[in-house]
């Protein structure tokens, strides 16, 4: 099943949590930060501005984008994996190597 976002939305697939801390203690998933780093799957059309017009989104399908640990509330299940649905302006920026 594919997912296809509206208008300037974003579907992010969040990165996997680290189970242990840099000094080797193992964490419980309850206990471990969600990470705020994560790869963007689909991207809608683009936000519409005032004048009618759409705007181009400018993050793209690939990216590793990272956003605000409260970003994406809106989680869907698609094919067993929890995604997360933000709008574009909930992203802070894009991660470049």
């Amino acid at each position: 099943m594919k997912i296809r976002p509206l208008h300037d939305r974003v579907v992010v697939r969040r990165k996997e949590e680290e189970a242990t801390t840099a000094s080797g203690i193992v964490l419980p998933g309850s206990a471990a930060e969600k990470p705020n780093q994560g790869e963007v799957l689909a991207v809608g059309t683009g936000r519409l501005t005032s004048t009618g017009e759409i705007q181009a989104l400018d993050v793209k399908v690939g990216d590793t984008v990272l956003f605000g640990q409260y970003a994406g509330s809106n989680t869907v299940k698609v094919d067993g994996e929890e995604l997360l649905i933000m709008n574009e302006s909930d992203i802070y920026g894009v991660l470049e190597s």
